[in-house]
């Protein structure tokens, strides 16, 4: 029997976003402490495992409550339907004829829910990555992370970017350029992978308990945009060239900079969304010690840059007693 077992890593947003989502640019790191991971092998008839993200049966009605609050009413059931449909349809399209062969599926995720590490689209990559092993069918690489965002967002209605996808797709340290005439020509942005030692010194902080979901945290800003607001517009240029400005601080080794536009970063965000006050104490908390400090993702974990590890450990203890957990990200 073959078995097939890949991965997909959580993601960090270092600067950018979430410009992504309106032809912007970003830069973003893997963080392979954390992995969504797919096993698939022949079975007879096609055939998809829940896992404890799925349960049914609770003890009490808190604990169903708490699952709710943390997996939504579906877990990730919806997003292994969703990427099987999205991935036989892309071989239609494409005249790959697939065998006549059904599987067995079954995932697990280690990824924080809801603090914006992009769990969700990890499911979904790992399990376009295990597809693609069992029918031996190669996607290019440059048109994977957009197949993936279709996924949930045109059928699952998840408000979404390209960011965390590409991020996933490409691993290590990525700049992209999601510029529009490109991506109407090509159906895909231009990204850039970046040589890691480049990287200063990051953390990641994130809380331990539930934060909002990026579904409800994009929606309200997509419609302002699509309005023409101003301020919106502006911000979302404001991100990008951030994202600019920081590649070049990266080739050029100007951390210093760098966390400068990291915290301009999450001070333009602030003139155009309401944040939850809890995120935003985290990022005031790093700036505090010294260190640089910006949201990852769509909310509940901050990246930042520190000196040296002695800072690092301030930021460790500082954090713990505001119930976030602290790591390093591997990004190798």
């Amino acid at each position: 029997m073959r078995i097939f077992t890949t991965k997909a890593y959580a993601r960090a947003g270092l600067i950018g976003n979430p410009s992504d989502g309106y032809h912007g640019k970003t830069i973003s790191i893997i963080v392979k402490n954390f992995a969504a991971q797919v096993v698939i092998y022949e079975w007879p008839q096609l055939e998809i495992m829940p896992t404890r993200q799925d349960q049914c049966r609770f003890d009490s009605l808190d604990e169903m409550l708490y699952d709710v609050r943390l997996n939504g009413y579906y877990g990730g059931m919806r997003l292994i339907k969703a990427s099987i449909k999205r991935f036989a349809e892309y071989c239609e399209a494409n005249a790959i004829t697939l065998p006549a062969q059904n599987f067995s599926l079954r995932y697990d995720s280690n990824i924080p829910r809801q603090v914006g590490l992009a769990g969700s689209s990890a499911i979904v990559t790992a399990t376009m990555r295990a597809l693609c092993q069992f029918y031996d069918v190669t996607i290019p690489r440059e048109i994977l992370p957009g197949i993936i965002l279709s996924v949930e967002r045109e059928d699952l209605g998840i408000g979404a970017g390209l960011q965390d996808r590409v991020a996933q797709v490409y691993e290590g340290l990525t700049y992209m350029d999601f510029n529009k005439a490109h991506i109407d020509e090509h159906g895909y942005g231009i990204y850039e992978p970046l040589d890691l030692s480049l990287l200063p010194n990051v953390f990641i902080a994130y809380q331990t308990e539930l934060a909002e979901s990026s579904d409800v945290f994009h929606n309200d800003i997509r419609k302002r945009y699509d309005n023409g607001e101003t301020l919106v517009v502006e911000a979302m240029k404001t991100f990008a060239e951030l994202a600019r400005q920081a590649r070049e601080c990266l080739v050029t080794r100007d951390h210093a900079t760098l966390a400068t536009l990291m915290n301009q970063n999450f001070d333009t965000r602030r003139t155009i969304y309401q944040l939850n006050p809890k995120h935003i104490r985290m990022v005031e908390l790093a700036r505090s010690l010294g260190a640089s400090g910006k949201f990852a993702g769509s909310g509940g974990s901050i990246i930042g840059t520190y000196t040296d590890e002695a800072m690092y450990e301030q930021l460790q203890a500082a954090f713990e007693a505001e119930q976030c957990a602290v790591i390093k990200p591997i990004v190798a």
